[in-house]
């Protein structure tokens, strides 16, 4: 796989029309992202634009629920043919196993291939402090993290979401077979926005990384076609 197809850019728009104005002013992008706001306007119908486009879609809905409405959810999820699916480790165990079943029918059933399961550990905009003080949860963030993977990786999962900052330690500790894929990655060039744990993309490749969520610095650049390519001739000396 080389560098760009590691690249996963977010359509973090509000709707149809911007979303496909973005797929077409960057073509060379292969991998996107359908977040909650672009899926609860659009539905599937953006689902259906990037496969006629023979785009790769990661599905990030984050489900998070009981059980019995999480199956339910990836279920039906997986009848898309999406790539990558998230669901929140925090949902627990049972939940967790219930998904991977779930994944496994709804695409059978629907004659696709099952998208990779992957549990967010920790969201990228959650410092250590508020970690401590707001969730009340007394590990350090990084344990905390591991924690979730470990988890995740016991229940049957494909992968975890993770920051760079954790996944040299996610990498060491799951093994090569368990897919990390890392937002909050930022080059020296942009700014950090509202990530508070974040690397360059060549470092969170270095680190272990298979994929790296990359937004704002190439939609919001003034010229997105140079800042992609800015990025892939970056990662093209680690890749």
């Amino acid at each position: 796989m080389n560098a760009e197809q590691k690249i996963i850019v977010p359509l973090d728009v509000a709707n149809i029309t911007d979303a496909i104005a973005l797929i077409e002013k960057l073509p060379q992008v292969s991998f996107w992202k359908v977040g909650l706001e672009l899926f609860t306007s659009t539905g599937p119908q953006i689902l259906q634009e990037l496969k006629s486009r023979q785009k790769r879609i990661f599905l990030d809905l984050k489900f998070h629920d009981i059980p019995n409405t999480v199956a339910g959810a990836c279920r039906a999820a997986a009848g898309y043919g999406v790539d990558l699916l998230t669901i929140h480790a925090t949902a627990g165990r049972d939940a967790l196993k219930a998904a991977t079943e779930a994944v496994q029918t709804g695409a059978a059933q629907a004659g696709v291939e099952p998208p990779k399961l992957i549990a967010i550990t920790v969201l990228t905009s959650i410092s250590c402090r508020q970690l401590a003080f707001d969730l009340k949860i007394p590990l350090e963030l990084p344990e905390y993290a591991l924690e979730m993977a470990l988890m995740a990786q016991e229940a049957g999962l494909d992968g975890a979401v993770c920051s760079p900052q954790e996944v040299a330690q996610l990498r060491d500790s799951c093994g090569n077979e368990f897919l990390l894929v890392c937002p909050g990655v930022r080059p020296t060039w942009a700014e950090k926005g509202d990530q508070k744990r974040s690397l360059t993309p060549s470092q969170a490749l270095q680190a272990g990384a298979n994929y790296l969520v990359i937004g704002r610095p190439v939609t919001a650049a003034a010229e997105p076609e140079l800042a992609w390519k800015k990025i892939c001739e970056e990662l093209a000396t680690v890749a």
